[in-house]
């Protein structure tokens, strides 16, 4: 199944239905009066976090969605049937955003979440409603209210504990087979990865996080070279980010330099989530003589003039990764324990998370808006060719 985690759909509430205007006409009842019911009410949409989806792919190709509407009032006071409500399946990680205004209006992170994003018509009354002492027969009714009407963007991110960076081929593939089930592919060439990669580490029966794997970057990735920025939208939820940097790069590239690259990408797309919490992780360090490895590392860390926790490992053999994964598991359980005794740090942390989607959604449109200027240009310049005819008159 092709992976999207982007749509956009307009969806319509159902309309109320009218009020009835009628009069009780019976046999040896001359006086019956109004009896017009009231209509129904306009059925209303709604979104749903649902287990087993992991796209946006059923809302690419097909866009409009439209609740049912209320049904007309009806004589002898019978009120008109409600619309049936839409309810529309999401992925579990979904953002909800008004795609006029850019509000969020909900964030579906938990399995069984609903949220209401059109409200259904209100129902017309019949005349019924306005009969009183001084007007016995009322011809008076009232329409069914319209539905809501929305342009709604869905943003599907994926819900892991800690993320991978890295430039392509720096293993982080093989890290996450390494220590879960998970079994991405696996190649001797960049960009293997098209789309991310979750997988559960579990390192007791209580004990365990999810890694996600997003393709890798390269130099320029915030101007839209290689695969782009796109998929670092899906790191914005992790508590804990791991630098991964290839010890042995090929084509006698530096692995500080490669380092200093992913940093400096970070850093344009998401100032917020280049200052939060994160790990430096030296891989690949099997393919390395013995007496180089602490050069090396000691290249990488200075030049980045790195200040937080260092790891040495190689994801191929899993040599070092074990005592990474329980270091990343204690921080996960301080985290937890210190926002367990402070509510406040869960305010502030979602605070910070909707500051990186906020920066996030703000560089990814800013890019958009840059290609579509350059496709514009491109388009203008082969019109004016046309027209650029050289004229020669014949003696």
């Amino acid at each position: 199944m092709k992976f999207v985690d982007e749509a956009t759909i307009k969806i319509q509430a159902g309309k109320g239905g009218n009020g009835c205007l009628s009069f009780r006409r019976e046999k040896y009842i001359p006086k019956g009066g109004p009896d017009g019911g009231d209509g129904g009410d306009g059925g209303s949409v709604f979104l749903e976090a649902v287990e087993g989806l992991n796209t946006l792919i059923d809302y690419r190709y097909t866009r409009n969605f439209r609740a049912e509407n209320g049904q007309q009032g009806s004589s002898a006071e019978c009120t008109g049937r409600s619309g049936e409500d839409l309810t529309l399946k999401v992925p579990v990680g979904t953002t909800i955003l008004d795609d006029e205004t850019g509000d969020v209006l909900g964030d579906l992170t938990v399995l069984g979440e609903k949220l209401k994003v059109a409200q259904g018509g209100f129902h017309g009354l019949g005349n019924t409603r306005y009969k009183s002492s001084t007007n016995r027969a009322p011809r008076q009714t009232s329409p069914g209210q319209e539905g809501e009407v929305r342009e709604l963007k869905l943003e599907l991110k994926v819900l892991a504990d800690v993320g991978l960076l890295g430039l392509p081929n720096a293993g982080k593939s093989t890290f996450i087979r390494s220590v879960s089930a998970a079994r991405p592919k696996v190649a001797d060439y960049p960009f293997t990865t098209l789309i991310p990669n979750l997988g559960v580490v579990g390192l007791s029966a209580d004990k365990s996080f999810v890694v996600a794997d997003i393709p890798g970057l390269i130099e320029g990735a915030s101007d839209g070279a290689g695969l782009g920025i796109r998929f670092l939208k899906h790191l914005t939820r992790t508590r804990l980010l791991l630098h991964l940097v290839d010890m042995f790069p090929y084509a006698g590239d530096s692995a500080a330099d490669n380092a200093q690259i992913i940093e400096d990408e970070l850093l344009k797309f998401s100032p917020t989530m280049a200052a939060g919490e994160r790990w430096l992780v030296l891989n690949k360090l099997d393919l390395l003589q013995e007496e180089e490895v602490e050069q090396r590392c000691q290249a990488v860390i200075d030049q980045l003039q790195w200040q937080g926790p260092v790891f040495r490992i190689s994801g191929l053999t899993s040599n070092g990764t074990k005592g990474l994964c329980a270091a990343i598991m204690d921080h996960i359980d301080q985290l937890r324990g210190c926002e367990k005794e402070d509510p406040e740090l869960v305010v502030a942390e979602e605070e910070r998370r909707n500051q990186m989607q906020l920066e996030a959604r703000q560089r990814i449109e800013e890019l958009a808006q840059s290609r579509r200027k350059a496709r514009k240009s491109e388009q203008d310049d082969d019109d004016d060719d046309d027209f650029d005819v050289e004229v020669v008159y014949a003696e």
